[in-house]
């Protein structure tokens, strides 16, 4: 009776070889999770700025045409564009309220340092309404 014990050269290859693939494709997938994790915190950092800027446009200052920019945490630029918008609707005449609606349009671009790519922009439009100087 001839029992062979334990495992052959060729089965202990063939197993560190699965072992090893599945180690890379494991460690390749963890890899791109953090640079997408990475990447959702930089739009969300640029829709905070975005948003603040909005939200400053018409209090801060009074609202008219202008343009700004400026940068951001020395990494991100950004511009507000503010321009008239003209609403056309039959039933509604903001003329007659006393009222101007201003588009207020805001752009924040970005590069990434680590990849090759030109960058990253994010913009945000609204309209706001401002009281008609006479």
């Amino acid at each position: 009776m001839n029992k062979q014990r334990g495992f052959s050269l060729l089965e202990i290859l063939i197993a560190f070889s699965i072992l090893a693939l599945s180690l890379g494709i494991l460690l390749k997938i963890f890899s791109s999770g953090i640079n997408t994790a990475g990447v959702a915190e930089e739009y969300s950092a640029a829709v905070q700025i975005a948003e603040s800027l909005m939200a400053k446009t018409g209090v801060e200052t009074a609202l008219q045409p202008s343009e700004a920019s400026g940068v951001e945490n020395e990494k991100y630029n950004w511009r507000v564009i503010v321009s008239p918008f003209q609403f056309t609707a039959e039933n509604l005449d903001l003329s007659t309220l006393g009222a101007e609606l201003y588009k207020v349009k805001v752009i924040v671009n970005w590069s990434d340092q680590d990849s090759k790519n030109e960058g990253r922009e994010l913009e945000l439009i609204t309209l706001k309404l401002a009281n008609k100087v006479l």
